[in-house]
C-alpha cells in the first residue's frame, strides 16, 4: 500500500460504520479484528464506489487486512484508469 489517502478514506468509511478509530490500523483484519459481518463488508464496497468510483470485491472467505483492502483499491483504480484511456 502506497497511498495514505486511500487508507484515510477507508478509515473514514469504517468510522462512519461505527468502528472505533483506535482499532483501525493497516494490519487490522476485517472479520477477525474488526468483527465486521457480510452486510457491513458490502456497505464498505458501496461506500468505496460512491467516494472513489471504484468497484472493489471484498466479499469472500479471505479475511483481509486494511492494507490489503487498500491494495485492491489501488488495483481497481489502475484498471479503471487503463480502461478509460484504452477506449
Amino acid at each position: 500500500m502506497k497511498d495514505v489517502g486511500l487508507m484515510n478514506t477507508l478509515i473514514a468509511i469504517l468510522t462512519d460504520l461505527g468502528v472505533p478509530k483506535d482499532c483501525l490500523h493497516s494490519e487490522a483484519r476485517l472479520h477477525k479484528d474488526l468483527q465486521l459481518d457480510s452486510t457491513e463488508i458490502v456497505e464498505i464496497s458501496l461506500a468505496l464506489k460512491r467516494r472513489l468510483d471504484v468497484r472493489v470485491k471484498l466479499e469472500g472467505r479471505q479475511d483481509m487486512t486494511l492494507a490489503q483492502v487498500c491494495d485492491r483499491i489501488e488495483v481497481a483504480q489502475l484498471t479503471n484508469s487503463n480502461s478509460a484511456h484504452g477506449s
